[in-house]
């Protein structure tokens, strides 16, 4: 028995034994740290580097804690956004000597530990704008030996070089020819012009239209448009919150040629000029909120209507009428008390085709155009207060449309024709002279215009597409900018919309589009 209890003692202390072991063997288990993610065939690893030569794409088997990284020879040519981010740790790496041609936007985003990069050697071009913001401690960046086109695109890469703390190696540009093997850290700023314009359709109205009148009521926008198609004097109302022009009202008018809004003492008229069946004034009534008709314009007098300026002298308001009727006459009509009246006969027989008024020098000057004859100059008399001849345009015949512009301190007439070139002419202190020609054949609308310091020349023609120029300042002359695809114009029209600049050209044949001005930084 006591054998007995001999073995039976001595079992169950191996048993014991082999429990404490078998726990042990647990413990030791349980605090084995998880196994190191095997390094990448193509790179050669420690605990906190990492070689690679030939890899197809940035490894991402790497252990987290790298915290320098070298590629050579790497068998792609994009570094793409994020390439980085599963090595938050890293502090050097090594880029250079490779065939990189695209670096994404966020490439080196999540490297917020990263003191030295180096991208020397490779064939970059361009780098993405703010490339190196992310990077709050970069202490040394090298990009030599790169191709560096050093145009707009660089431009942030000139500013960020002038104010960072970064040691950067030199760099030099490879073009633009006038900037090549120039250093990068010193080009001047002032050498780039980044900022270009476009216009970019931005409201199709969907019916034709023949002129178009922008003009500010009780804090409103309003465009008037005349619709002969429709029978109507059409205004639309600018929506701020929408940013869009919306229906608002229409004037009855059968053969609408021209909607001339005017504002005189708080009240608000409408020219209504009419091909057939006589031409009226409308007055707005804001008690019933619609145009009642105020007076009929002589039908003898302006018997075939073309186009109506409106403005004031001597605090006085008037507006004038071209006709273009072998019978009729340009004639002129002054506002008193309750009405508009006849006020003097300019023209006669000469088919009027525009009119453009001209205040400048204190001198108020009214032009006329004719397809008949050259463009007549009048000047205001303040002892007779009427219009008196004052000569001829002789250098264009036949203009269909006269506008002016004011650039620096001379004066300028445009004239489109629609047989022959459309000009440009300087005053020149006793007569007009010719500075510049632009093909237009079939051209019935021409319009200079000014927005924010840049000015322009919108030139239609029957048969071809809108031609937009711009002012040349050192040339003195405008240079093709841009076509717009405007069916038939016939007329241009600036409108300023609150931070939307828009142009209207309305279409005798298509629809009429609402083009918006835009600003483009080439650097950005």
């Amino acid at each position: 028995m006591a054998g007995l209890r001999t073995r039976r003692g001595s079992g169950l202390r191996l048993l014991a034994l082999s429990g404490l072991g078998f726990c042990l063997m647990l413990q030791v288990s349980a605090k084995r740290p998880p196994k190191t993610p095997p390094c990448p065939p193509s790179c050669s690893c420690t605990r906190d580097t990492a070689f690679c030569v030939d890899s197809k794409a940035v490894p991402r088997n790497l252990p987290a804690e790298v915290i320098s990284l070298t590629l050579v020879n790497a068998a792609f040519s994009e570094i793409q956004d994020g390439a980085f981010s599963h090595l938050p740790l890293l502090q050097f790496l090594l880029l250079n000597s490779n065939k990189f041609t695209l670096i994404g936007d966020n490439a080196f985003t999540g490297l917020s530990h990263l003191q030295y990069l180096s991208l020397a050697n490779n064939n970059l071009q361009t780098l993405p704008r703010d490339i190196f913001r992310p990077l709050d401690i970069l202490s040394d960046l090298d990009l030599r030996g790169n191709s560096l086109n050093c145009d707009c695109k660089v431009k942030w890469l000139v500013e960020w070089l002038a104010h960072t703390n970064t040691t950067v190696a030199p760099i030099y540009c490879a073009s633009p020819p006038r900037f090549q093997e120039h250093k990068v850290q010193d080009l001047p700023l002032r050498e780039f012009d980044c900022i270009t314009t476009d216009f970019v359709l931005y409201q199709t109205l969907p019916f034709p239209a023949v002129s178009a009148e922008p003009f500010l009521y009780s804090s409103d926008l309003y465009v008037a448009l005349a619709q002969p198609g429709v029978s109507a004097c059409t205004v639309l109302k600018w929506d701020y919150v929408e940013r869009q022009l919306q229906d608002y009202d229409r004037i009855p008018a059968p053969s609408a040629v021209h909607c001339k809004p005017m504002v005189v003492d708080s009240q608000l008229y409408v020219v209504v000029a009419q091909l057939f069946g006589g031409s009226y004034i409308y007055h707005w009534d804001p008690n019933t909120t619609r145009f009642t008709k105020l007076q009929d314009i002589d039908p003898q007098r302006v018997r075939k209507p073309n186009d109506l300026e409106a403005f004031r002298i001597d605090g006085d308001w008037y507006f004038a009428v071209a006709d273009s009727s072998k019978a009729g006459a340009t004639s002129l009509y002054r506002w008193h008390q309750n009405g508009f009246y006849s006020h003097q006969a300019l023209h006669a027989w000469h088919r009027d085709t525009d009119l453009e008024f001209v205040d400048g020098e204190g001198k108020p000057r009214l032009i006329v155009s004719s397809s008949s004859q050259a463009p007549v100059i009048y000047q205001w008399s303040r002892t007779q207060k009427q219009f008196v001849a004052q000569g001829e345009v002789t250098q264009v015949p036949d203009a269909q449309a006269v506008k002016h512009f004011r650039a620096g301190r001379d004066s300028y007439l445009c004239l489109s024709r629609y047989i022959g070139d459309s000009k440009i002419l300087r005053w020149e202190g006793t007569r007009f002279s010719e500075v510049q020609a632009l093909p237009s054949r079939g051209s019935m609308a021409l319009q200079p215009f000014l927005v924010g310091g840049r000015r322009y020349l919108a030139l239609g023609s029957d048969f071809s597409f809108t031609q937009i120029y711009q002012w040349d300042e050192g040339r003195q002359k405008f240079v093709r900018f841009q076509e717009l695809a405007v069916q038939a114009p016939r007329a241009f029209c600036y409108m300023p919309a609150g931070d939307a600049q828009l142009l209207l050209a309305p279409s005798f044949k298509g629809q009429t589009l609402v083009y918006r001005h835009v600003v483009v930084d080439l650097s950005a």
